[in-house]
């Protein structure tokens, strides 16, 4: 897989990516608790990077290896700066697989792009079921309370500025790391939670979460062209399947798809069902 440095308008964004044979791109979003690594469970189970041509995994900017200003992170120039990459590359059109946060920018790059976006493939995808602008003050702790505790402790990690990483690699290495993760899982997952140790950005998570709280998705997304597939686990606490009725109220082309033991990251605790997305052409 190779590397390249790519500069937008939120500033230079490093994405791995396969060699170019079609014009339509395959492009993972990693959420906003990991990086492009998350993705390496699902790359690995269908054959490796020499298996996947025309893949597109960029680290989104705010994260990874990927800088950029935290106060100029929004869904729209997010998505912008994915389009950017893609068109960089040589890519006209892309088929999108979004987790978490990144399913969230994967549907606003589906209402940018209407012509390029082929599918959208949502891997627990937090969209608050389309309501974020009107849940109101407070009104995330009741529709997401695993969310709204995790942003509680990422806003602790922000405001600790430098120290915050150290002390979350100190966690790791003391295995408590994982017990504070662990309803992200429905199993134990130790290798995740080593990434997660090292990819965290509390700053730009608080800020996607202030964003996606702001976020008129049901006037957005109503005006996507291109089918729609949510997959998430039956043990995932921060997309409940209850959401899947709302967004198909507000999503034309919209199917779902449950996965069973599993929590919010099915593309880590069942890779091969991912896999098999990476390879069709």
């Amino acid at each position: 897989m190779q590397t390249s440095l790519i500069d937008t308008a939120l500033g230079p964004v490093t994405v791995r990516h396969t060699r170019v044979v079609s014009g339509t791109a395959t492009i993972l979003l990693h959420g906003a608790a990991g990086s492009w690594t998350t993705w390496l469970p699902a790359i690995e189970a269908a054959g490796g990077a020499e298996a996947t041509d025309d893949l597109v995994v960029p680290d989104l900017p705010g994260w990874g290896d990927s800088p950029a200003v935290t106060a100029e992170l929004s869904p729209e120039s997010l998505a912008r700066a994915v389009a950017t990459v893609a068109r960089a590359l040589g890519y006209r059109r892309w088929r999108v697989v979004g987790h978490s946060m990144g399913g969230f920018i994967a549907l606003e790059l589906a209402v940018l792009e209407p012509a390029a976006t082929v599918s959208v493939l949502l891997v627990s995808a937090t969209t608050l079921g389309g309501r974020g602008d009107r849940l109101g003050r407070g009104g995330l702790t009741g529709a997401a309370p695993s969310l709204a505790l995790m942003l509680a402790g990422m806003r602790l990690l922000a405001a600790a500025g430098a120290a915050a990483a150290p002390f979350v690699r100190w966690l790791d290495r003391r295995r408590l790391l994982g017990l504070l993760l662990a309803p992200l899982f429905a199993g134990r997952q130790p290798g995740a939670v080593h990434e997660l140790a090292r990819d965290l950005r509390p700053a730009a998570f608080v800020r996607a979460v202030e964003c996606l709280r702001r976020y008129p998705a049901a006037e957005r997304w109503s005006r996507i062209a291109c089918p729609v597939m949510a997959v998430h686990g039956d043990h995932d606490l921060f997309s409940p399947a209850d959401d899947d009725a709302r967004l198909a109220g507000i999503i034309p082309r919209f199917a779902t798809l449950t996965l069973p033991a599993t929590g919010h990251f099915g593309h880590v605790e069942r890779p091969g069902v991912l896999a098999g997305v990476l390879r069709s052409r």
